[in-house]
């Protein structure tokens, strides 16, 4: 009876429109009444430890770093590179997306900043070059999908906080799944580039190269520190936040000189909003996860998935389904918030390991922001390219058949995520 009442009142919010931490909020009375237990006092104590999480102070700084990444000049030195390496090439351009993409993805952790930033500055070069407009918009989106899965990744620590999987272990693990997507979509545009009759660019020269990469090497510094101080225990993921945001700030104020202090108030109060979004989520999120403990569900849940759990591929192949479709219709963020509470009993009485699972999960969510009838990443990038939203799925089809056969392949080959990952950690 609870689990239909969850259901049903969070399905109902969110046909009505109402904003999903709200809608958690108003999840979390239904169940109460249901449960007969309806107190404001256990509502206020659960929001406040919700967010009472030190692991949690590393999105502030993080979500930082990637403003001042974006305004202090990074962001295009990090662009310019790849452009000098392989913009020569025939599609050169689309491989330069998915490198930056990667690259940025190693700093700021969000997919909707690094799309937005990608396809600023590459979308028009693009374009001018004769590359059709759908399948570049569809490529910008896909690359920037990448950022919540590799290192620093946002939903990591929220799902890390939501589980209690270590989020060092989850930074680690993203690090090689993320890649193997990046080469994935070059696959994929390698294909389809050399069927446009698209401008090539002119081949750098060996010094534009070098120049290039003295330009870039303070940006490109940023993610071999973070990875760096993750693998050989130097500071948490909290602590590397800070050490982002405070490194980025240096590098734009004192090395670039590109960041000018009046406009520092404009990046802290667009990091202050994003966090508060978030946090409030996380904070909502809270009152429904403890109730769900409470009302028992994910013990039913599990009696529901009873007959599957002699087999982890099966189990799994059921979970990531019922993700994919909730992510299709929902962010990422309230995606984990609500189903990781639900899922992770399941996994943990299958005996499935804990951080495969998070990084399952994660790419699952990322893919769901480009896949219709929502995909907020898509919706970005229709803002960024000018282009209507059903030019945009049309653009983006080949790339997300690409990453749902990834996904699978992840899925029957667990070692591609957990070999690396034990390598990493030696």
């Amino acid at each position: 009876m609870e689990l239909l009442i969850f259901l049903s009142t969070l399905l109902v919010c969110i046909v009505l429109g109402v904003p999903i931490a709200f809608a958690l909020l108003v999840t979390g009375v239904a169940l109460m009444l249901s449960l007969g237990m309806l107190d404001p006092n256990v509502m206020a104590q659960n929001v406040f430890n919700g967010i009472n999480n030190f692991s949690l102070l590393a999105i502030p700084f993080f979500v930082l770093a990637g403003e001042i990444m974006n305004a202090g000049g990074l962001s295009t030195r990090i662009i310019d590179l790849p452009m000098k390496i392989v913009g020569h090439v025939k599609g050169g351009l689309g491989f330069v997306a998915i490198i930056a993409a990667m690259i940025m993805a190693s700093m700021s952790g969000s997919a909707v900043a690094d799309t937005a930033a990608v396809g600023a500055m590459l979308f028009p070069m693009m374009k001018s070059s004769g590359y059709k407009e759908e399948l570049s918009a569809g490529l910008v989106a896909s690359g920037g999908i990448i950022a919540p899965i590799i290192p620093p990744s946002i939903p990591f620590i929220i799902f890390g906080v939501a589980s209690g999987v270590s989020i060092s272990k989850l930074f680690l693990a993203g690090i090689a799944p993320g890649i193997m997507i990046g080469i994935a979509l070059c696959a994929i545009w390698y294909i389809l580039a050399h069927r446009m009759n698209a401008t090539v660019m002119p081949k750098a020269k060996k010094g534009e190269i070098l120049s290039s990469l003295r330009h870039s090497i303070w940006a490109l510094l940023l993610p071999v520190i973070i990875i760096g101080g993750f693998r050989f225990g130097i500071f948490t993921p909290t602590e590397a936040g800070a050490v982002a945001a405070f490194y980025a700030l240096f590098i734009s104020t004192c090395v670039y000189r590109e960041l000018k202090l009046k406009a520092l108030y404009g990046v802290l109060l667009s990091s202050c909003k994003t966090t508060a979004v978030v946090l409030f989520l996380v904070a909502a999120a809270q009152v429904s996860a403890w109730l769900m403990t409470i009302a028992e569900l994910p013990d039913m849940v599990i009696s529901i998935l009873e007959p599957f759990m002699d087999s982890q591929f099966q189990l799994m192949l059921i979970i990531m389904l019922v993700i994919f479709m909730v992510s299709m219709v929902m962010d990422l963020t309230p995606t984990v918030l609500i189903l990781c509470p639900v899922l992770m009993p399941v996994v943990e009485e299958a005996g499935i390991n804990p951080v495969y699972f998070g990084v399952m999960f994660i790419i699952n969510c990322s893919i769901g922001l480009i896949t219709p009838p929502v995909g907020n990443v898509l919706n970005v990038i229709t803002g960024v390219a000018k282009i209507s939203f059903d030019r945009a799925v049309v653009g983006v089809f080949p790339y997300l058949l690409a990453l749902i056969l990834t996904l699978f392949l992840f899925l029957l080959f667990p070692s591609l995520i957990l070999t690396p990952l034990a390598f990493i950690l030696g």
